[in-house]
C-alpha cells in the first residue's frame, strides 16, 4: 500500500453531490439504497444544529451496531462532531436507530477493511484510490489503509 494524496474533505459542486443521497432519505426513498448505506443524523459541535450526512456501512455486526469509516480522516466535519457527541442516530432503509458511535482501534480498522475487500473486492480498489491509497489488491494492502482510516462501531443504544 501506498498514500499517494490524502484528499481534503469536498467542497463546492463535489460537496453538493456527495450530499444528494440525503434527500433520498429525507423524501422517505431511502430504502433505495439498501443496506449498505445509512444516513447519520448527528449535532454540529461549533453550531449545535442537526446535521445529516450519508456514509458507507462497511459492515453490519452480529451484535446489531453497524461500522463504518471517515474516507477523509479525521478532518471530516461528520467525523469530528460524531466525536464531540457519541449519541446520534443512524437511518438505514425506513429504520431509524438511536446509537452510540464508538472509535475502533488501528488494528480493528485493519481487520474490518480486510474484510471489507474481500466481500467487495472492486468496490474496495476504487474507495482506496478515492481515498488517496494505491493498492495491488492484497489482503495485506487492505490491512494498511484500514489502519491509516477512522472508523466507528455505532452501537444501538436501549
Amino acid at each position: 500500500m501506498e498514500i499517494v494524496k490524502r484528499p481534503d474533505p469536498p467542497k463546492g459542486l463535489s460537496r453538493l453531490l456527495y450530499r444528494l443521497p440525503i434527500h433520498l432519505y429525507r423524501a422517505g426513498f431511502g430504502w433505495l439504497l439498501g443496506q449498505r448505506f445509512m444516513m447519520l443524523t448527528h449535532t454540529g459541535r461549533v453550531s449545535g444544529k442537526r446535521r445529516q450526512i450519508v456514509i458507507e456501512v462497511v459492515e453490519h455486526a452480529a451484535d446489531g451496531s453497524y461500522l463504518a469509516a471517515s474516507g477523509f480522516g479525521t478532518k471530516a466535519d461528520w467525523y469530528r462532531n460524531v466525536r464531540k457527541q457519541p449519541n446520534v442516530t443512524i437511518h438505514i432503509g425506513r429504520r431509524s436507530i438511536p446509537v452510540t458511535a464508538e472509535q475502533l482501534s488501528a488494528e480493528d480498522g485493519a481487520a474490518l477493511m480486510a474484510r471489507y475487500a474481500g466481500r467487495h473486492p472492486r468496490a474496495a480498489r476504487k474507495l482506496a484510490s478515492l481515498m488517496g491509497f494505491m493498492v495491488d489488491g492484497g489482503a495485506e494492502d487492505y490491512r494498511a489503509v484500514g489502519r491509516e482510516i477512522p472508523f466507528l462501531r455505532f452501537v444501538p443504544r436501549t
